[in-house]
């Protein structure tokens, strides 16, 4: 690690320290939804888009989606919910905390991010992934929107245990978490909010996964014994799903980050991108991204993205851009799979009012 990176990794301890015990996350959000007993077309009943807004919305190309597009048209709308997964070194999570807060100010709802229940901005890799999956089956009945995750070190291979979990590799059953609560519902499925058809929780596919620094020594956890075969393999339970990985990364790369064993691969029919970020990136800090939001050149560059499996910054700009790249790649995926889960609830929501 570099020095720079084990100075700021020392600055994230010191500040972890000396907030610890006197932060608190004062947060309330509920929708209507939450609060009530779920039936066949509840969520599209509750739907409130004004109408010309979601004409903008279904005329909006998922791959090249704007800033203005994001200011102008999809604010004034709902969004899937995104569960960022923290690593397991005890202050990494305020690295997590920092990319959510890019998103936020890149403009994603900071509801659709933000545990409502407790105001956090991520979730922990030693959570279990039976709970998670219960939770994110939990949110999509209730929220009509497949969800997202995004993991960083741990949090990578935990978001990828999540979807063996939601694609039946370890349970044959999993219980709808309520998240209000912190409880497990007595039962494993759940009505689907734009079909109004029943299904289990296992089968529930997400929008969008992707994991960055996931491997390495960090295979060698206890917690994640289980997952040493699955890793890199990508089941039916996620839309599309982006591995990051770089060189020189010795916590969450195996073999150092080199070579083809650190690619993804689908065992279905799973979109997969793997995508390879400089040796300069930081395993540690690499989702610090908050910085990049703050700023016009910095904004316009990422907003402007074309996905890359060789990402390169090719203009020079004023601002910092450190983690740029990876910013970048998720923030275009999350806006493209943002357009198409808002265009699937709205044309269902069209199809029951006929």
């Amino acid at each position: 690690m570099k020095r720079k990176n084990i100075i700021f990794f020392v600055f994230l301890v010191v500040l972890a320290v000396l907030v610890n015990g006197c932060a608190t996350h004062q947060y309330s959000y509920r929708l209507p939804t939450y609060e009530t007993a779920i039936e066949k077309d509840t969520v599209l009943r509750n739907i409130s888009i004004p109408a010309h807004i979601e004409e903008k919305i279904l005329a909006l190309k998922p791959e090249s989606v704007s800033e203005k597009d994001v200011n102008e048209v999809l604010s004034h709308a709902h969004a899937p919910r995104i569960m960022n997964v923290h690593g397991g070194i005890y202050p990494v999570y305020l690295a997590m905390e920092s990319f959510s807060k890019f998103l936020i100010f890149m403009g994603y709802p900071e509801e659709n991010i933000r545990n409502p229940v407790d105001g956090t901005y991520s979730y922990s890799c030693y959570e279990s992934s039976r709970k998670l999956a219960g939770m994110l089956a939990w949110y999509y009945e209730r929220e009509g929107m497949r969800p997202m995750m995004i993991g960083h070190s741990q949090g990578g291979i935990q978001t990828v245990k999540v979807l063996h979990q939601l694609a039946g590799s370890f349970d044959e059953e999993i219980p709808l978490w309520n998240p209000f609560k912190d409880m497990g519902e007595e039962r494993f499925s759940i009505i689907d909010p734009l079909t109004g058809n029943q299904h289990p929780v296992v089968g529930l596919k997400l929008s969008y996964a992707s994991a960055v620094g996931a491997g390495g020594i960090t295979r060698f956890l206890p917690n994640q014994w289980n997952m040493n075969t699955r890793l890199r393999s990508i089941p039916d339970s996620v839309m599309e799903f982006t591995g990051f990985y770089m060189g020189m990364d010795i916590f969450g790369g195996d073999l150092l980050g080199f070579g083809d064993i650190n690619k993804y691969e689908p065992n279905g029919t799973a979109i997969i991108r793997n995508v390879r970020l400089p040796a300069s990136y930081s395993h540690v800090i690499v989702p610090v991204t908050r910085h990049l939001a703050k700023h016009q050149d910095t904004r316009d560059w990422i907003n402007a993205y074309v996905p890359s499996e060789e990402p390169e910054l090719d203009v020079e700009l004023k601002s910092s851009t450190s983690n740029i790249l990876w910013a970048a790649d998720v923030w275009h995926s999350i806006k493209k799979h943002w357009v198409i889960e808002l265009q699937n609830l709205i044309r269902a929501k069209k199809r029951l009012m006929q």
